[in-house]
C-alpha cells in the first residue's frame, strides 16, 4: 500500500471539511480532504431534477448563517474571487400563512413589526431583538467557543462585567425557555409565532425544546441583518468556488474513496487508510463524520476513549426530513399576493401545528398537518428557471424514518418509505399549499422527490433520514455535542471531530471547521509564553 504524507488529512468534504482545509492550507499546512461522494459539498449541490432549464438546490439553499459567520470572514473574499455571487432581497425575506392569516417579515425589523396587530407585540418585538443585540458578544461567543471549562469561565467572567447580574439572570432564563414560552410570555397576538416558531425546525428544535428561546430571536435577527441570500445560478457554484479556493491552496482533493480506517499509534491519530492508499497525517486528523460512525467503524475498538464509546451509544437522531422539487409552467400564485415575492414561506400556525407535527413524528407517525417550507428562489434568482417559469424548494422537517402509522389514518404504511407511501404523502403536502395558493398543481410540470431513506443514501451523515447531525435537544447540544465532553477534541491526539454532529451544531455556517481550523493555527502555549517573554525583555532593553 502506497503513502503519501500531509500536514492534516480532513474526512468529509461537506461544509466544515471543506473550510478547514482551506483555511488550514491558507496558512501553508499540506492537507489532503477525503470523501467517499464523487462531489465535494456534502449536502450543498444543485442539480437538474425535473426538466432542462431548471436548477433546483438539491438539500441545502439558504446562507443567511455563512455569511454571518467566521469561515466566511475568512474566506468570503477568495471565495467570491473564484466567482461565488449571491442573490439576496432588501425587503420581504420570510413570511408564514395558515388559517390565522397572513405574516411577512422584512430585512427592516421596524416594517416587520407596524404589521403586528397589537401595539403590544410591536414594541415587545422591538424589545426582543435590542435584548438579543446586547446579549450578542456574549451568545456569538459561546457558539464560536469550544466551551471547555477555561472558555465557560471566560464567557461567564465577559458576561457579568458587561450585562451586570440581572441581564446576565435574563439571558440564561431565556436560554433555558423553549420557542413557545417566550412567545406565550411576550406575545399577545399570533404574528411573532407563526413567523418565527417554524424556523426553529432548521436548527433541530422543536417549539417545545430549550434553547428554543434563544434560537428564535437569533434566527430573526439573522434575517434582519443578512437576509435570505441563495447563490447566484444554484448551489453548485458555491461548490465550484469552494473547489478553486482548494485547488489554489494546493489542497489534495481525493473523492469517491471511503476511508476505511483512522491509524492510531501510541494514542495518536496518523494516518487514514483508503482502500488502496495510506494517507499519512503528521499534525491532525480532521473527521467531519456521524458520532458513531466515527468511534464505531473509523477506529480500533481499542483505541476508542471511553468518553468516545459513550458518546456513540448515546447518540440520538432527530426527526428525518424530506425535500420536495417541482419544475413551474409559472411563479407560485397566492391567495394573500404579499408572498408572491417572498422567499421563503412556511405553510403553519406557528407553536401549536408546529408542536403536534413534532410530536406526531416523533412517535413514528406521519403528521396530519406538517409544517412545509417553501422555498422560492426564482424570486431571488429568475437564472434558476425558463422565463416565466419557477422551481418550487420544499422542505419537510416532521417526519419518522420508519413510519408506523399516520396520524390522520388515510395513508397505508409498512415502515417504509415506499412508492406508494411517498406519493400518498406528496399528495398530503400539495393539498396543503393549494389551499392557500389555488391552482398550484395545474403549474406542476415535473416533481421529484428525495424521502428520508434516500436522504441517507445521498450522505451518511444523515443517520436515519435526519440532516442535522442527531437531535438537538439540550442534553445533546453546546457542551453535550457530541457528548464526549472533550469538545471536537476526541481524546486521542491529533483526532479532531467536526461537523454537525459536533458544537455549534447544524447549519451552513461551517463553524467547527473554521473552529477547529483555527486552534491549530493558533500559537501554542510554549509559543505565547516565549512570545511575552520576548515582548517583556524588549519593553526593558528599550528603556
Amino acid at each position: 500500500m502506497s503513502t503519501r504524507t500531509f500536514d492534516a488529512v480532513v474526512v468529509g468534504a461537506g461544509i466544515n471539511g471543506m473550510v478547514a482545509a482551506a483555511e488550514l492550507a491558507g496558512s501553508g499546512w499540506s492537507v489532503a480532504l477525503v470523501d467517499e461522494r464523487e462531489k465535494l459539498g456534502g449536502f450543498i449541490a444543485s442539480d437538474p431534477l425535473t426538466c432542462p432549464g431548471f436548477v433546483h438546490d438539491t438539500f441545502s439553499s439558504w446562507h443567511p448563517l455563512f455569511v454571518t459567520g467566521g469561515a466566511y470572514a475568512t474566506l468570503g473574499d477568495d471565495l467570491h474571487r473564484h466567482g461565488l455571487a449571491y442573490s439576496n432581497s432588501d425587503g420581504a425575506v420570510t413570511g408564514a400563512v395558515s388559517d390565522r392569516g397572513v405574516a411577512v417579515a422584512h430585512r427592516d425589523p421596524t416594517q416587520t413589526a407596524q404589521s403586528f396587530e397589537h401595539e403590544h407585540d410591536r414594541v415587545a418585538y422591538a424589545a426582543m431583538l435590542a435584548d438579543l443585540e446586547s446579549w450578542s458578544p456574549h451568545v456569538f461567543g459561546a457558539l464560536g467557543s469550544e466551551l471547555r471549562p477555561f472558555d465557560l469561565a471566560r464567557l461567564g467572567t465577559s458576561m457579568a462585567r458587561a450585562l451586570g447580574k440581572d441581564a446576565s439572570f435574563d439571558m440564561l432564563r431565556v436560554s433555558a425557555q423553549s420557542g413557545r414560552a417566550l412567545i406565550r410570555e411576550r406575545f399577545r397576538g399570533f404574528e411573532a409565532d407563526q413567523l418565527w416558531t417554524p424556523w426553529l425546525l432548521h436548527a433541530g428544535l422543536s417549539p417545545d425544546h430549550a434553547t428554543g428561546g434563544l434560537m428564535l430571536p437569533i434566527m430573526a435577527l439573522t434575517m434582519h441583518a443578512a437576509g435570505l441570500p441563495v447563490v447566484t445560478g444554484g448551489a453548485d457554484n458555491f461548490v465550484t468556488a469552494f473547489a478553486r479556493v482548494l485547488n489554489e491552496r494546493g489542497v489534495t482533493v481525493i473523492l469517491g474513496e471511503a476511508v476505511q480506517h483512522i491509524e492510531i499509534r501510541s494514542g495518536r491519530a496518523v494516518a487514514v487508510q483508503l482502500a488502496d492508499e495510506r494517507l499519512s497525517a503528521t499534525r491532525a486528523v480532521l473527521a467531519s463524520t456521524a458520532t458513531p460512525r466515527l468511534y464505531d467503524n473509523l477506529l480500533d475498538p481499542s483505541a476508542v476513549p471511553v468518553a468516545g464509546r459513550r458518546a456513540a451509544d448515546r447518540h440520538r437522531p432527530g426527526r428525518a426530513a424530506m425535500q420536495l422539487h417541482f419544475a413551474l409552467d409559472r411563479p407560485v400564485r397566492w391567495s394573500d399576493s404579499r408572498l408572491d415575492d417572498v422567499p421563503l414561506v412556511h405553510i403553519g400556525s406557528g407553536a401549536s401545528s408546529t408542536g403536534i407535527a413534532c410530536a406526531q413524528a416523533e412517535s413514528g407517525y406521519l403528521p396530519s398537518d406538517p409544517t412545509i417550507v417553501v422555498g422560492q428562489q426564482c424570486v431571488l434568482d429568475p437564472s434558476r428557471a425558463p422565463t416565466g417559469k419557477a422551481t418550487l424548494w420544499v422542505q419537510l422537517q416532521e417526519l419518522p424514518f420508519a413510519p408506523k402509522g399516520d396520524a390522520a389514518g388515510s395513508i397505508s404504511t409498512d415502515g417504509t418509505w415506499n412508492t406508494d407511501t411517498t406519493a400518498a404523502y406528496v399528495d398530503r403536502v400539495l393539498d396543503s399549499i393549494e389551499r392557500f395558493a389555488p391552482g398550484l398543481r395545474s403549474t406542476v410540470l415535473h416533481a421529484y422527490s428525495i424521502p428520508p431513506t434516500a436522504l441517507t443514501a445521498a450522505n451518511a451523515n444523515a443517520v436515519a433520514g435526519d440532516p442535522y447531525g442527531g437531535a438537538a435537544e439540550i442534553d445533546q447540544s453546546l457542551l453535550w455535542r457530541p457528548g464526549t465532553g472533550t469538545g471536537h477534541r476526541t481524546g486521542i491526539d491529533g483526532l479532531f471531530h467536526i461537523g454537525a454532529f459536533t458544537h455549534p451544531g447544524p447549519g451552513l455556517g461551517g463553524g467547527s471547521g473554521h473552529l477547529v481550523a483555527q486552534q491549530l493555527l493558533a500559537p501554542s502555549r510554549r509559543t505565547r509564553s516565549v512570545d511575552r517573554v520576548r515582548r517583556a525583555i524588549e519593553k526593558l532593553t528599550s528603556k
